[in-house]
């Protein structure tokens, strides 16, 4: 048993395993360990054995618990053992009562909004599928102890009569919600999405083929809203994600530099977008008629547009358009730099994809190539459109005349 005289320094210090989890245990406080996982990840426990059975709590994260909180949380088990009580026992009890809508509020809070760009998607998820009607039953007002993995094996052949990859994405969304409440003591049963088996998944590779484009462009230009049609066109003409379009700022839109500063991406690191003469058209006229802080201004919560989702079965509507998704405008983009000669290394630093085998590369390339790849492709696309009748210079103008 591997003792440690628990100082942020020395917890800080710790390496991480090759695979699994190792623990270190206090040398001031009975049953109090530290665990570190081969990610990095820390935590709080406390180990002793009860009665001759031994028995594991979670007592809570660290940094997020001072060494001092989780000392006091040992001492107060310690006491309950003294006294003849298993604190194991009162969790357990607890934690069967404990609703999987009550669970999923706390891994929303300590998980969700703090790791992810994407919780929202969380929600809808949630209460669509778990907490909504729409399959049939709710998992939602259950209590933890009585859902079982009958239940989640149920509930995703339900979807997966209809949404297979939704289906995975629910499961892998139930999976994770227990595997955080295991990591923080809320559960201590096996995983109900454990050992389901996923839907076989295919790469998409929808995007706008030339045909497709005339049409798309007209259905955009009948779109009443100038926010949503602006919203459209740029996250065609920049490739960029959909959450950050959405999020757009103008304090990172240099419009005389034709560059658009990203901050923070999905994937962790910040990313710099040539804007082509387009865009930075596009840019310009929002910015005379939204000059406040986002791009595209909403009465949302969040002050700018969210879910542009009815719109854009509108236009598809109108263009006549199956099965492309509002992620396959970025996908567009790539696809016609691929047509007009891009490399992929090109395309990767474009789309800022996060691939380990070329981001060396990716950190020495200069912006000049890309910028002049996007144009290329911004180009040969309008020309498809029908709206530059050559390469050069022409001024998009795609919207209806008032």
């Amino acid at each position: 048993m591997a003792k440690l005289n628990f100082t942020k320094a020395a917890i800080d210090a710790l390496q991480e395993p090759l695979k699994g989890w190792a623990y270190r245990y206090d040398t001031k406080t009975r049953g109090l360990a530290i665990g570190i996982s081969k990610c990095g990840a820390r935590s709080f426990v406390f180990y002793r054995k009860v009665q001759g059975r031994p028995e594991r709590i979670t007592i809570g994260r660290y940094p997020d618990l001072s060494i001092e909180q989780a000392r006091g949380k040992a001492a107060e088990f310690n006491s309950l053992i003294a006294m003849g009580e298993n604190p194991a026992d009162k969790r357990r009890t607890a934690r069967r009562e404990m609703t999987l809508q009550k669970l999923f509020d706390e891994y929303l809070e300590r998980h969700s909004k703090r790791n992810k760009r994407t919780w929202r998607e969380d929600v809808s998820k949630f209460n669509t599928y778990l907490a909504g009607s729409k399959q049939g039953f709710n998992l939602a007002d259950k209590k933890l102890s009585r859902i079982t993995r009958a239940d989640i094996a149920h509930l995703h052949s339900k979807i997966t009569k209809t949404h297979p990859v939704t289906a995975n994405r629910v499961l892998a969304l139930v999976s994770s919600i227990f595997g955080r409440a295991l990591e923080w003591g809320l559960w201590d049963a096996p995983n109900p999405a454990r050992s389901i088996r996923h839907n076989p998944e295919k790469d998409r590779d929808r995007f706008l083929r030339a045909n497709e484009l005339p049409k798309f462009f007209a259905a955009l230009a009948e779109e009443p809203s100038d926010v949503i049609r602006d919203y459209f066109l740029l996250s065609l003409l920049t490739g960029a994600r959909r959450s950050n379009v959405l999020a757009m700022r103008w304090r990172d839109i240099g419009l005389a530099q034709k560059e658009w500063h990203i901050p923070d991406t999905k994937n962790g690191t910040p990313q710099v977008i040539p804007l082509t003469d387009e865009a930075v058209a596009v840019l310009a006229q929002r910015k005379a008629s939204a000059p406040e802080e986002f791009v595209f201004p909403a009465s949302s919560k969040s002050r700018h547009l969210v879910a542009p989702d009815k719109a854009w079965s509108r236009i598809l509507k109108r263009a006549d358009l199956e099965d492309v998704r509002i992620h396959d405008l970025r996908r567009t983009l790539g696809s016609w730099q691929a047509k007009t000669g891009a490399s992929l290394v090109i395309i990767g630093k474009s789309l800022n994809h996060k691939d380990p085998s070329v981001t060396a590369i990716y950190s020495r390339l200069d912006l000049d190539p890309v910028r002049e790849s996007v144009r290329r492709a911004t180009s040969a696309m309008l020309i498809a459109a029908g709206l530059k009748s050559d390469a050069e210079g022409v001024t998009l103008n795609y919207k209806q005349s008032d």
